[in-house]
């Protein structure tokens, strides 16, 4: 399985970075089978986005992040809270993409901020940005304020929400079976996201 994290945090080191780090380690430990992870750094992008906005053209770099959110099995997205939302360097990533990229992906919402009092940046901003790209954002996201860091229960969201995006990566992914004297690879079913949506929300 193919996980992309996109990490729009600005300073190094970065609340935001270590928020997606924690996120993405939490989502290997509960996949079922292997999962390459590619880490796309927005700040790392900043000039190829403007410059992208002005040609109409993306950058080497930019190109192959564009491509690595297209293509994944699931992405994490974290980003900083700015005047009580997402950062614009993390909404102009998002609106570089192909219209129909994310459709039917499965995404973790998640976001870093200095108060609690901005914890429904996820709700408010960031689930319906994804909700518009018909993406399926997983029920539980995950808000970390300063406090929050080493608090038990960032922890405890952390693994809810990694294994709600770890199920439904895995209940996406085509099944393959083989035939009777066939091969590998010969039948597949799909487990659709809406029956993985319900039976983690059933728990």
């Amino acid at each position: 399985m193919k996980l992309t994290v996109v990490s729009a945090g600005l300073s190094v080191p970065s609340s935001t970075r270590l928020l997606a780090d924690r996120l993405t380690a939490a989502v290997q430990a509960q996949a079922q089978g292997p999962v390459d992870v590619r880490v796309v750094e927005v700040r790392e992008l900043a000039v190829e986005i403007a410059q992208n906005f002005t040609s109409g053209f993306p950058g080497r770099a930019l190109s192959e992040a564009l491509d690595a959110v297209a293509s994944a099995d699931g992405l994490i997205v974290v980003t900083p809270v700015f005047s009580a939302s997402y950062s614009g360097l993390f909404k102009s990533f998002f609106d570089l993409l192909d219209k129909d990229a994310l459709g039917g992906k499965p995404v973790l919402l998640a976001a870093t901020g200095g108060s609690a009092r901005h914890s429904l940046v996820l709700e408010h901003a960031l689930r319906p940005l994804f909700a518009y790209l018909r993406a399926l954002t997983v029920p539980t996201a995950v808000y970390a304020a300063s406090e929050d860091w080493g608090a038990a229960g960032l922890d405890g969201r952390i693994e809810r929400a990694a294994g709600e995006l770890a199920g439904l990566m895995t209940g996406a992914a085509l099944h393959h079976a083989p035939r009777a004297g066939g091969t590998p690879g010969d039948d597949f079913t799909v487990v659709p996201f809406e029956e993985q949506l319900a039976a983690l929300q059933a728990e």
